[in-house]
């Protein structure tokens, strides 16, 4: 047989498959019907189960591609469902009340806490994403959060992410524990220092201060020297701060390089850094849920019962409305050997209401689900 005559008979089989794929569709909407009115979950496990047990029999030696099949099938049903069910979910109301709020345009100005002193990182992401911000220091994550739960600060500035050293760990933490929405973000190239006291040589160095990302963001350098002892603190420019007020000749900074200028230090080597492509990511969050104007970036937490396949349903979900993820990031469970949580970031905007109903049925379907917000990235 010719080839063309091949893709002609393929063709054929295409014009039946996609009327098939209709009538199942539609089949799959009246069902959504019946469990709506009926007060019934989506998911039906033990029916799928049934279901994909027939068909990977019936297929032969191709039953690994029956079983896919089906599986995409059931997502793509499932989805089409979730859009026509109307049981109440903690995100479709977040989104409600988020849409509701008549925010267009991210303001230029407001009272912002940011982690730290002058010439912290965090100062600079502060400054990017409000021009004539009012910023107000103070010394932890922890502090930027409960400035903005308050409601002393507005706005609170905190990092998220580096391209080096992952996540910070404790910013998700406080994320978990508290009622914050993200709503903007923004990506700093960073580029690490070694400070010290005018005069001051690397070999007269015995302890470095420097948060403990920064530390983590040159461990090469780090690991070369001997008997320098490194002491963790809370920020790269409060680092530097202590060295210039501590008047000792033999300590030294991780910072920027604003901040020798700031607090009268010299460089000692300028290229510390494990990568030069070292990039620091930082969010914005408020207590109010609000969705600004040309917000495409989802940031989710969830967390999964502990069994096979558990993360793929959610992977296909996300797959099944083309739903781009840009970031997917596993955690342990403290006290846990085997349970995770994962964090996850989509390209996408819930004023589409494909992406609304993956985003309640991913809830339905999560152990732990937490809309952290729906933003832009400036």
């Amino acid at each position: 047989m010719e080839l063309s005559e091949i893709r002609t008979k393929i063709d054929a089989v295409d014009d039946q498959l996609l009327k098939l794929f209709l009538e199942r569709m539609e089949l799959s909407e009246a069902v959504a019907a019946y469990k709506n009115e009926h007060k019934l979950p989506i998911l039906n496990r033990a029916r799928e189960r049934e279901i994909l047990a027939k068909v990977t029999q019936r297929a032969g030696d191709k039953e690994r591609y029956a079983y896919h099949l089906y599986s995409t099938l059931f997502e793509l049903a499932r989805s089409r469902q979730a859009e026509l069910i109307s049981a109440p979910t903690k995100v479709a109301e977040r989104v409600r009340v988020s849409l509701e709020s008549n925010s267009e345009v991210f303001p230029q100005t407001g009272m912002v806490a940011c982690q730290g002193v002058e010439g912290a990182n965090s100062q600079v992401a502060c400054d990017r994403l409000f021009p004539r911000g009012n910023i107000v220091y103070v010394k932890s994550f922890g502090a930027v959060v409960s400035a903005v739960e308050s409601g002393l600060c507005k706005f609170g500035v905190l990092p998220i992410e580096n391209s080096s050293n992952g996540s910070v760990r404790a910013v998700y933490q406080l994320l978990q524990e508290h009622d914050l929405s993200v709503v903007r973000s923004t990506r700093l190239c960073i580029r690490h220092e070694l400070l010290a006291l005018p005069g001051t040589r690397l070999e007269d160095i015995t302890e470095i201060y420097s948060h403990e990302q920064a530390i983590g963001q040159c461990s090469k350098f780090l690991g070369g020297l001997k008997d320098v002892k490194v002491v963790p603190c809370g920020n790269t420019a409060a680092a530097a701060k202590q060295v210039a007020e501590s008047g000792n000749p033999h300590a030294a900074a991780i910072s920027s390089h604003p901040c020798a200028a700031l607090y009268g230090l010299e460089c000692v080597n300028g290229n510390i850094q494990d990568s030069d492509n070292n990039y620091t990511r930082f969010i914005c969050v408020t207590k109010d849920p609000v969705i600004y104007a040309g917000a495409n970036k989802i940031s989710l937490i969830i967390a999964l019962d502990n069994r096979p396949g558990a993360l793929y349903e959610v992977l296909s979900k996300l797959a099944a409305l083309d739903i781009d993820m840009t970031k997917l990031e596993s955690c342990p469970v403290a006290g846990s050997d085997f349970e995770f949580i994962f964090f996850l970031e989509l390209e996408a905007s819930v004023k589409d209401p494909s992406v609304r109903a993956c985003l309640e049925e991913m809830e339905r379907s999560c152990a732990q689900f937490q809309f952290l917000g729906n933003y832009a990235e400036v």
